[in-house]
């Protein structure tokens, strides 16, 4: 941990720098995996499942019966409990709906917006070190809502070639029935060119580490549209005096302990509550089972003084974190100002762990800044707007010259002749 003291403005790009490998540094690996897959398809994920899995697979389809199994196995309390985290994301995602947009431009002019949902999506559920079946709670539920006809989900095999059993049942309880063994930046490439047992999609959607962030953005070179770069977890907390330092180190923690290249930020007004919360993180970091990869994480991030709230204001908006926690006294003043972050949780008694599980609101969400220009995972997501437009002769004769001396301006006459053409009927 790194306590830094007012930071000078040009110093903040370099101080709030994400510990990542950079991209030209994974992109020769990705371009390579992608380019064996496009050609060997199950022969080439198979030979990457047993280099980066440890496990060599028959199949890797899921069966029906090791779905059931896995569902057996998992308790009634914890089925419970995803039960109610899938009703609220359900509740949340389902207000998300909209409307028809319908207006009349010009008279006899009508156009209106109406979504459709993507037909073929590809989901990916990270496993390692920590199987986030949470994650299909949040992927599968709102494409259900949104009417997605075919739900692909590829995930990592343990050394075992088996899925973690929650994953299993979570995908049973929201419906999926298209399951893969498959990780890494060879389940990308699969859903991306398709293979003789994986789909090919249209968009694929899940967090992953650094490897699987490329390998989605490569994905789009191919026509595969994406949610968004969505890399290692990482957390900013606002805090001042009023903040309890136990609440604010256990929500560092909670991030830190995601993967060796997570990064938790700390920035506060107070000196003092940035001491405490250093003394709980040391506290509270010898109890937790994965102790090692916290302690790795933490090591990259910083606890950032700033005397005036005004210019921690701009540091966060710059940093625009993917998960942003308010405890302060003046909240509205870090929620009105707030230009970029992923998802904001406010008071001392809002955990990020909140909306990771249960809250409702969606945890796929844009990392190393990318929330300057994405959103996270929404109901919009799994669909497409597309506009109508019907036109009647009254309202061709009100933009019908419009349309012509426009489309003379551009050189297109072509344009031109298709309303003129339509015109001079009407007016004979």
């Amino acid at each position: 941990m790194k306590t830094i003291i007012n930071p000078k403005r040009e110093d903040w790009s370099s101080l709030l720098q994400r510990p990542t490998q950079k991209v030209k540094n994974i992109e020769s690996t990705v371009n390579q995996i992608f380019e064996d897959v496009k050609r060997h398809g199950n022969d080439a994920i198979s030979k990457y499942t047993e280099l980066f899995d440890g496990v060599t697979l028959q199949s890797n389809i899921v069966s029906a019966e090791e779905i059931e199994m896995a569902s057996n196995l998992v308790s009634n309390e914890l089925k419970s409990a995803i039960k109610l985290a899938k009703s609220n994301i359900e509740k949340f995602h389902q207000a998300q709906k909209t409307d028809k947009v319908k207006v009349e431009t010009s008279k006899g002019v009508i156009c209106w917006q109406e979504k459709r949902p993507i037909e073929k999506i590809g989901l990916y559920i990270p496993g390692g070190t920590a199987p986030l079946f949470s994650t299909v709670l949040m992927l599968v539920v709102p494409s259900k809502i949104a009417g997605c006809k075919e739900i692909v989900l590829c995930t990592p095999p343990n050394n075992e070639g088996k899925i973690a059993n929650e994953i299993l049942y979570t995908a049973k309880l929201c419906g999926v029935t298209k399951i893969f063994k498959v990780g890494g930046i060879q389940a990308i490439a699969g859903l991306t060119f398709g293979t003789k047992s994986i789909p090919q999609v249209y968009k694929i959607f899940g967090p992953g580490n650094q490897f699987v962030t490329v390998a989605k953005q490569l994905a789009t070179k191919f026509g595969v549209a994406i949610d968004m770069p969505a890399g290692p977890s990482e957390l900013l907390v606002v805090a001042d005096d009023s903040a309890n330092a136990s609440y604010v180190a256990s929500d560092l923690l909670s991030q830190a302990e995601h993967g060796l290249d997570s990064q938790v930020i700390l920035v506060s007004t107070s000196k003092n509550l940035i001491s405490q919360v250093e003394v709980e993180i040391v506290k509270q970091l010898k109890e937790l089972p994965r102790k090692e990869i916290a302690e790795e994480a933490i090591s990259n991030s910083k606890f950032i003084f700033i005397e005036d709230k005004a210019d921690a204001m701009d540091l966060i908006n710059d940093y625009a974190p993917e998960h942003f926690i308010i405890s302060t006294e003046n909240e509205d003043y870090y929620k009105d100002n707030l230009k970029n972050a992923g998802s904001v949780f406010i008071g001392n008694y809002t955990p990020e762990s909140a909306g990771d599980y249960a809250s409702g609101t969606n945890h796929t969400l844009p990392t190393n800044g990318f929330s300057k220009a994405y959103s996270g995972v929404n109901l919009d997501s799994f669909t497409k707007s597309i506009t109508f437009q019907k036109i009647s002769k009254i309202g061709l004769k009100n933009i019908g010259k419009t349309i012509e001396l426009m489309a003379e301006a551009e050189g297109l006459q072509a344009h031109k002749n298709a309303v003129s053409i339509r015109l001079k009927d009407l007016l004979s």
